[in-house]
């Protein structure tokens, strides 16, 4: 069989059903459309690792978004977006993309940079948009040649071609400049090859293959370091990982843990950080301005002290390994804190205990047997005093976070005024968990000082509460008496859940009201006021059977809705209300009497302290434990979190940002243009055809379609088409 039916039968052969689908998965790998499916997928997973908090507690997940959501989040990997399987797969995927396109389509760029198109045709450039013709005197060769150096003068790439036409020789100039456009997409897609790559080597990819083939387990239990497994520990040869290490002050440290979804995994370093000093630096807003550690390295194989300086944005190197500043914590202060009961004066105690540690407390000193948890320590409170721009002069409350003032307090507008804030340190405070029996925790945040809220009223103490780790802290406030304690307020509570004081008081309180010779007034208000104080203390039996009596301010406004018709609720909350405040003063005046002190004044400082204590008595009816723990000395430990990361990635990361930025430049703003002119005898002299062609449509192009012709043509740049003008009427 001859060569040439040799090629037909080939020809005519049908494809290879293996092959052809081999070729079409990766015509779909290497696809535009397949690649950006791919990132569109991983956007939209890193928007949600960057809403979503990421590995956190599975409890916070939970009261979030509730059993059901949290479950099916989970299952999804969700809460660590950045390590999930299907998030690593996607990322590989697209580096094989990628990297497909790259290869694809590099050797046909290469190619294409090297070759000048001069083989065009006559009648092909006069299909340009952008064409000129002229007639020349000189021969074709001449003028092809002083056409050439017109353009290389003018940093064009020229290459002549002779070819021959019926009238004789004629020349083709060809030109081109721009091809940095085209090595602009090489550089661009090979730099998402090698973010990727070094993503992928610096992610957790390398932590998990060490899990999935050597055995390693994350661990979830409890308890010491130095305890831990060894199927839990990875080997200080581990080429890539990132993770915390916390070290306290004085104390020094050589494990860091890396958090991973199921657990944790403990990364063993080639060295022991040993935390100095702790610095920290506040702005007047509160906000750390400065953090920094001293430290001192010590090499576990050398046995050498390296000591070194580690602040935020500026990161230790030892041994290929990063030390970045992360924040600071508490390194197990001594904290003391003295049980006060809110109902009796007696049965304080003090607890002694370290931050991050417990104390139990038996059944005498808390009333049932409960675990008091100490969470942290915090010497700077800066809170905002200023005053309320509606104009009723009162503080704004430092607890209150409003979401429309924070952002109306951010637009601009015409009728904008300018918002002053009042910033004051309101002084040390500590958190404790009160865990029971069966595991149920309370949080509970107090301030140590007394706190002036700035609007007229007497300083309180601020007793923060909160049942799920997620919400905000509610704060009950207690009004301090004349020595700075809360002493008067427990005072005044045990009082009113005495009857026989409480009676006293209201007799007093009707005897300063009425006059003695108006019996039946007296005996209509002594009715009036016990009724409301009774109330008030929740000494009345509940209307529903099985039900809580209700007390404070809210047993009032019940009895008001129940009893009073509702044209004339105002007018009697309102007297009834009256009556109570000046029951409940003189039920101080008794409960004082009875401590041996002076009775208080009847002036303006005694009135603001009368109506805190009855907001803060109707408010604490709802505290849920019968003591409260106060801060009464302490003494501080920092602690310094550090970052330790040994990242090789990072070098190609870096490299692939550069080629990114050089690429992204090269094929916004560089543009790629070719040049032909074709000339040709005619007669004694020649003609000549000029074209220009560029990758993208612009005016700059025009322009320099214009600049061309008439520097090589000696035509004048084409003039804009007068408009018509309008006919007349």
């Amino acid at each position: 069989m001859s060569s040439s039916a040799t090629d037909l039968a080939s020809r005519a052969a049908p494809p290879v059903p293996g092959a052809a689908r081999l070729q079409a998965l990766l015509d779909l790998l290497a696809s535009m459309r397949f690649a950006i499916s791919l990132l569109t997928v991983i956007c939209i997973a890193s928007v949600i690792g960057t809403v979503l908090q990421q590995n956190q507690p599975a409890v916070n997940y939970v009261n979030q978004f509730g059993p059901f959501w949290a479950q099916l989040f989970g299952a999804l990997h969700l809460y660590s977006v950045y390590s999930a399987w299907w998030f690593l797969l996607i990322l590989g995927f697209l580096v094989l993309s990628t990297s497909l396109c790259v290869a694809r389509n590099t050797p046909k760029i290469l190619i294409d940079l090297k070759t000048f198109k001069e083989n065009i045709r006559e009648s092909s450039l006069k299909a340009f948009g952008q064409h000129a013709e002229a007639g020349f005197s000189d021969g074709p060769e001449a003028v092809a040649r002083r056409l050439g150096a017109g353009l290389v003068q003018g940093g064009w790439k020229v290459r002549l071609q002779q070819r021959e036409t019926p009238l004789g020789a004629g020349w083709m100039v060809a030109a081109k400049t721009g091809a940095a456009n085209k090595l602009g997409y090489i550089a661009a897609h090979s730099a998402i090859v090698l973010v990727c790559l070094g993503g992928l080597l610096d992610g957790d990819l390398i932590v998990r293959a060490q899990t999935w083939f050597n055995g390693k387990v994350p661990y979830t239990g409890a308890g010491l370091i130095a305890d831990v497994p060894e199927q839990h520990r990875l080997s200080v040869r581990n080429p890539t990982f990132r993770g915390n290490l916390m070290v306290a002050e004085g104390t020094q440290s050589s494990t860091a843990i890396l958090n991973q979804s199921e657990g944790v995994l403990l990364q063993e370093l080639p060295f022991a950080v040993e935390l100095k000093k702790f610095i920290v630096e506040h702005y007047s807003t509160g906000m750390p301005k400065l953090f920094a550690s001293e430290i001192v390295i010590h090499d576990k194989v050398t046995g050498a002290q390296t000591p070194a300086r580690v602040e935020v944005n500026h990161p230790v190197n030892y041994g290929g390994i990063e030390i970045y500043q992360s924040s600071f914590d508490d390194g197990g202060s001594q904290v003391t804190l003295q049980a006060t009961p809110l109902s009796q004066l007696g049965g304080r105690f003090e607890v002694k205990g370290v931050v991050g540690g417990a104390a139990p407390l038996t059944r005498e000193q808390g009333g049932a047997p409960v675990s008091l948890e100490f969470t942290a320590l915090r010497l700077i409170n800066v809170e905002n005093f200023s005053g309320n721009p509606g104009g009723s002069g009162s503080a704004v409350d430092v607890r209150k976070v409003d979401l429309r003032d924070s952002v109306e307090s951010r637009l601009g507008a015409a009728n904008k005024t300018q918002t002053k804030k009042e910033l004051r340190n309101i002084g040390p405070s500590v958190t404790y968990k009160l865990r029971d029996e069966a595991g149920q925790a309370r949080e509970f945040h107090n301030y140590m000082l007394p706190v002036d809220m700035g609007d007229g009223g007497v300083p309180v103490m601020l007793l923060g509460l909160r049942e799920n780790p997620g919400d905000s802290f509610r704060y009950l406030r207690l009004p301090v008496d004349e020595q700075g304690g809360l002493d008067g307020f427990i005072r005044l509570r045990a009082a009113l859940g005495q009857p026989a004081l409480r009676e006293q008081a209201v007799r007093r309180y009707v005897n300063l009201a009425l006059d003695a010779s108006r019996p039946e007034l007296a005996e209509q208000l002594r009715a009036s006021a016990g009724r409301a104080l009774d109330l008030f203390a929740g000494a009345t039996p509940a209307t529903r059977e099985g039900q809580r009596p209700s007390s404070g301010l809210q047993a009032v406004a019940d009895f008001i809705e129940a009893q009073v018709p509702e044209a004339e609720r105002p007018r009697a909350g309102e007297v009834l209300i009256r009556i109570l405040n000046g029951v409940l003063f003189q039920l101080n005046q008794v409960a004082r009497e009875q401590a041996g002190l002076k009775p208080l004044p009847s002036d303006e400082k005694a009135q603001a302290y009368m109506t805190q204590a009855v907001l803060s008595l109707s408010d604490a009816q709802a505290y849920p434990v019968p003591m409260v723990f106060m801060l009464k000395d302490f003494t501080q430990v920092q602690a310094s979190v550090f970052q330790v990361a040994r990242a090789p990635g990072k070098s190609i990361v870096y490299l692939g940002c550069a080629l990114l930025i050089l690429g992204v430049f090269a094929m916004l703003y560089i543009r790629e243009r070719r040049v032909w002119v074709w000339v040709r005898p005619q007669g004694e002299g020649s003609w000549a055809t000029l074209a220009l062609s560029t990758n993208r449509k612009t005016l700059d192009g025009d322009r320099e379609f214009d600049r061309l012709k008439d520097k090589l043509l000696g035509l004048a740049p084409t003039e804009p088409v007068p408009a018509t003008p309008p006919r007349a009427p």
